[in-house]
């Protein structure tokens, strides 16, 4: 039986004030079912930064992992485009 392929997200990274972690916003839209008004969902992950190499503003890609911690569950896999 082989592994499931893990998820992927691209966001911005809006915390770096943990050490080894980085709070990352995920900004999605969506159209309201019944309205038909276009929402955004924006769901906050921690992830993990080994290097401590992200900043705020960078947009990072985070890809799930094993829990690392209570809150932890994703990783930085590759920053995309630095804060200016």
């Amino acid at each position: 039986m082989k592994g499931t392929a893990k998820k992927t997200r691209t966001g911005v990274v809006v915390s770096s004030k943990m050490q080894n972690t980085v709070v990352v916003a995920v900004e999605r839209r969506l159209r309201h079912p019944i309205y038909g008004k276009v929402v955004r969902k924006t769901p906050h992950f921690y992830a993990h930064d080994d290097k401590n190499e992200c900043q705020e503003g960078d947009v990072v890609r985070i890809m799930e992992t094993r829990p690392l911690s209570k809150l932890k569950r994703w990783r930085v896999v590759q920053v995309v485009k630095k804060a200016e």
